[in-house]
């Protein structure tokens, strides 16, 4: 099992930025790929950012590309959200994911995870 717990949302304006932190616990950090995914009010959870075990692969959803980047610190068992230049749109709870690998891939669709943290609210005015 792996205990996720996301931190770092809040209220902030558009144009602002937010960093998201998600801490892992309870098995070998760096066997896992990570990602973050978001869910808007009425609508389904979506891919935002993936990341490999390694940490030298990522992806984004083209929705976020250039603004959000995504990073891990294992040793930490920490993986990373920068959010910069952040839009009403990007409003919603951000989950963090993990999954076992035994390769370098990310994985950017939800079915992918096995692990799911309980989510950070992020809101964004306009």
């Amino acid at each position: 099992q792996v205990q996720l717990v996301e931190s770092g949302g809040g209220l902030v304006q558009a144009g602002g930025s937010l960093r998201l932190s998600c801490a892992a616990s309870g098995r070998i950090f760096s066997n896992y790929a990570m990602g973050w995914f978001r869910q808007a009010p009425g609508k389904e959870r979506e891919f935002v950012a993936a990341i490999n075990r390694s940490g030298r692969s990522t992806g984004y959803a083209d929705s976020v590309k250039g603004r959000f980047t995504i990073s891990r610190i294992n040793p930490k068992n920490t993986v990373y959200l920068q959010m910069n230049s952040l839009k009403p749109e990007d409003t919603a709870v951000y989950y963090c994911a993990a999954t076992e690998s035994n390769n370098d891939l990310y994985y950017y669709r939800s079915y992918n995870y096995n692990y799911w943290g309980q989510g950070t609210q992020v809101t964004v005015s306009s």
